[in-house]
């Protein structure tokens, strides 16, 4: 699908079915210098199980033209004007990493955009060693090594990605490859500067579901006890033999979690 926002080519994934104004809308948004494809499976899943699926690729990454925000603030607003461009007045969200820190503040923001929240991989702040940062700024290899490295448990550097044949590391080293000069780094430096992550999260009142890699060292599980402690009635669920990547490591208990999680809503 095609959308417009700001004037600027915004494209979005709908997981292989058609948008249906009738069934809820969920927004999936990616992490630093990612695009929608990392939502592969979990977007085919929910569009096939009631709900009109939207995986953006935010400005500057993909097939979006525009360019990059530079703070989470800033993709935060221009994923509420995104959702306004659907047609809806308001959308479940799910979001990974940075797209976790930008799903939050849109519901701080925008209040009355957002029905639910999925945090995967998600904090109240995303503080950017710096060296990644240096060598992101310096378009050094170095930076997608690191976050590959990180980015993946130890378990999923040996394989086992859920289609026979693909490899996991290499794809998402792929993914920041193609990403355009500056994308990554303009990307790294907005989480490192977010400050406002717990008063974020105070001011949420939507359901919200946060979901955990055990092994995550990006966004480890204790990084993310400000959301326990600031929102309200917030589930969470951890996920055996993860890392931050998640979604792509353990696809199957991340779809389980997420479905679980809308039935409880009654969505």
């Amino acid at each position: 699908m095609e959308y417009s926002v700001g004037g600027d080519l915004v494209l979005a994934t709908t997981g292989g079915r058609p948008v249906d104004p009738a069934l809820p809308l969920i927004v999936f948004i990616h992490g630093s210098g990612l695009d929608h494809t990392t939502w592969q499976l979990q977007t085919r899943y929910f569009s096939h199980h009631g709900f009109t699926v939207l995986a953006v690729d935010l400005p500057g990454h993909g097939g979006s033209a525009g360019t990059p925000r530079n703070s989470i603030g800033g993709y935060a607003d221009w994923l509420a004007e995104f959702i306004a461009e659907t047609g809806y007045e308001r959308a479940h969200l799910i979001g990974h990493s940075m797209g976790s820190l930008i799903a939050l503040e849109t519901a701080a923001r925008h209040p009355d955009r957002v029905s639910s929240l999925v945090l995967a991989g998600g904090t109240a702040a995303m503080p950017v060693h710096p060296d990644l940062l240096e060598a992101a700024a310096a378009g050094d290899h170095l930076a997608i090594d690191l976050m590959t490295s990180w980015g993946y448990g130890r378990r999923s550097h040996l394989g086992g990605h859920q289609t026979p044949g693909l490899w996991m590391l290499g794809s998402t080293i792929r993914l920041w490859e193609r990403a355009a000069e500056g994308v990554l780094a303009n990307d790294l430096r907005a989480c490192d500067g977010y400050a406002d992550g717990e008063a974020a999260a105070a001011a949420v009142r939507c359901p919200t579901l946060l979901v955990t890699g055990a092994t995550d060292v990006m966004a480890p599980p204790a990084g993310s006890q400000p959301l326990r402690d600031s929102i309200s009635g917030i589930e969470e669920v951890i996920v055996e033999g993860a890392g931050h990547m998640m979604m792509i490591e353990r696809p199957d208990p991340v779809i389980d979690a997420i479905a679980a999680f809308y039935e409880r809503l009654e969505v």
